[in-house]
């Protein structure tokens, strides 16, 4: 690698509820720099979940990005002209991108509505450990589960 990384910048918090993690989630909705549309979007999916189950959807985002975030991952690593799965602790940055990654792949995933009303569905039932982010992150978990004898191998 030339050089030295380049340095994290800080994120600005949304206007609404003055919050980095809802930023982030803006920033990853956001598609050709139409961050108004983006903003709209999780800002409708919240007043959607605070309809429905008459909680704070900050709350219950929160619980469902904690309940998606996985702690462990497989990655491949070749020792002695074999490739092998070793199971390794996730950091805290990559833990929250793969949350938000999943949540949001599985949301967009689900046909016939609105992305508003498919987000908000989708942090409902990971706020609840259901839905497909969820089970994406158990199958992770399965998978490091499976190839702990190659944790040896790790850094």
């Amino acid at each position: 690698m030339r050089g030295k990384p380049a340095p994290k910048r800080a994120l600005k918090p949304d206007p609404k509820y003055q919050s980095t993690t809802i930023a982030k989630l803006i920033n990853m909705i956001m598609e050709g720099g139409k961050k108004s549309t983006a903003q709209g979007i999780v800002y409708d999916a919240f007043d959607i979940i605070r309809d429905q189950t008459k909680q704070d959807p900050l709350g219950i985002f929160n619980k469902a990005i904690k309940n998606v975030a996985p702690t462990v991952e497989v990655r491949s690593r070749r020792v002695g002209g074999a490739n092998y799965q070793v199971p390794l602790q996730v950091r805290g940055d990559r833990r929250m991108a793969l949350a938000y990654r999943w949540l949001l792949t599985a949301a967009r995933k689900r046909k016939g509505k609105p992305m508003k009303h498919k987000l908000a569905e989708e942090l409902l039932a990971a706020s609840e450990n259901m839905g497909e982010a969820v089970k994406k992150r158990d199958d992770m978990h399965r998978m490091a589960e499976a190839n702990r004898a190659f944790a040896h191998f790790g850094n």
